[in-house]
């Protein structure tokens, strides 16, 4: 095993570092498993109720009318997620897209959108109208409050309940922590301000930022009475395969309005053709699960060993997980740069590449990305990211395996100690 590390150009005490550290987290991964098990489980019976068959996967071209796979994959998504009804289509080309579908198609000039959760993640600000952008909400008479997080990361359900008003009519929680170093949030806590909000008025449409959060744990925020639950297909629900695509699962009502806006009033769902990725749609949340499983330990063991090496990580080595991401703050921008060098460095895809800082479309600092992927941009593969403002954090997420998600910690930790940010003995 050491001569195969040593082909990566991984010192002995980098991957004995990595190695008595893994052996640490026996009861940990365990207990992911378990949660892995339940979920695969609830994943088949799905497919299962919706009766999937081989006909399924045939592809539809042009307005996509009478797509029997389209929409038996929609059944698979409202079964799995426990709602009503669902969108899940290759049109939706990412989160964000998702999920200003969403917005977009639940307010109207005059409403206010309230999130819960503090301020959204960067591409969202643009959607939502926070910076200025072509086609904001906005620009539609649509206007925007938010009520931050507790120091100690709950709710705040006194500010909430004075932040809610008249005219507010979508409440916004985004469940994990985007590039903030904030505690994910739990399903389990969103369920509980999603019944405060509810006696407060139970008209309120809540809508929830799944992202990086899907199979993580027993439950999601669609059990607890979410109207809109919204992510990504090239993140955990698409398990790697997805080649595009986004979903949005909740009330027949607002998924009624999500499918007019995504295609025209009038059309709605009725149009949309699955140009054959159905298959791997529901390949892909078929392997969901244990890909979410492989991303979630490389996770802990990042956690597990930067803290111990003195960083601040978020979330610590010992909390419970409610996402795959994990932040560690480098606190220079070396720090976090030779980081996600070193994830590039394991990469399939492009690993000869070195990534470097910049401006990217949709936020407002220079970004740097790793991400040699199958699936361009897919952060359910091995990524890293962050941007170059202080604290310098990185955010690390995905692997489609956990071995892939370990080399990917043991080139990080090499990088580190090749430019003296780190010292192992």
């Amino acid at each position: 095993m050491d001569n195969i590390y040593k082909q990566f150009d991984i010192d002995d005490d980098v991957f004995e570092f990595v190695k008595n550290t893994e052996d640490t987290l026996k009861d940990r991964f365990l207990k992911a498993d378990e949660i892995c098990e339940y979920n695969q489980l609830k994943v088949i019976k799905a497919m299962q109720d919706a009766k999937l068959a081989e006909a399924h996967f045939n592809p539809t071209t042009g307005y996509g009318y009478n797509d029997i796979g389209r929409d038996t994959l929609e059944k698979i998504y409202a079964n799995v997620f426990n709602t009503e009804d669902a969108l899940v289509r290759a049109q939706i080309t990412c989160g964000t897209h998702a999920l200003s579908i969403a917005l977009a198609a639940n307010l109207r000039p005059g409403d206010e959108l309230l999130s819960i959760s503090g301020k959204p993640y960067d591409t969202l600000e643009e959607v939502i109208g926070i910076r200025e952008s072509n086609g904001s909400l906005k620009e539609f008479g649509i206007t925007y409050s938010q009520v931050d997080l507790l120091a100690d990361g709950s709710f705040d359900k006194d500010g909430i309940k004075k932040a809610i008003n008249e005219k507010t009519k979508v409440i916004a929680i985004q469940r994990s922590k985007g590039y903030q170093t904030r505690k994910t949030l739990s399903p389990y806590d969103i369920g509980d301000v999603i019944k405060f909000v509810k006696e407060i008025n139970k008209d309120l449409i809540v809508m929830v930022d799944n992202c990086y959060g899907e199979f993580v744990n027993l439950h999601e925020p669609s059990d607890f009475g979410a109207d809109m639950t919204v992510g990504s297909l090239i993140k955990n629900p698409g398990g790697g395969l997805a080649p595009v695509g986004g979903y949005i699962v909740g009330t027949k009502k607002c998924i009624e309005n999500c499918a007019y806006r995504l295609t025209s009033p009038g059309l709605g769902k009725e149009v949309g053709p699955s140009l054959g990725v159905t298959k791997d749609f529901i390949q892909g949340l078929f392997m969901a699960p244990n890909v979410v499983n492989a991303a979630l330990k490389g996770a802990i063991l990042l956690a597990n060993v930067y803290e111990k090496l003195g960083f601040r990580v978020v979330p610590d080595s010992k909390e419970d997980r409610f996402d795959i991401i994990q932040a560690i703050d480098f606190n220079k921008p070396e720090g976090l740069i030779e980081f996600c060098r070193g994830i590039q460095s394991a990469a399939v895809v492009d690993s000869f590449v070195v990534p470097e800082p910049w401006a990217m479309p949709g936020y407002d600092s220079d970004v740097i990305m790793a991400a040699g992927a199958f699936v361009s941009g897919s952060s359910i593969e091995l990524s890293a990211d962050g941007p170059l403002r202080p604290d310098y954090t990185a955010y690390y997420q995905g692997g489609l395996t956990f071995n892939h998600a370990k080399l990917g910690v043991l080139l990080t930790l090499q990088k580190l100690k090749n430019a003296n940010i780190v010292k192992l003995s």
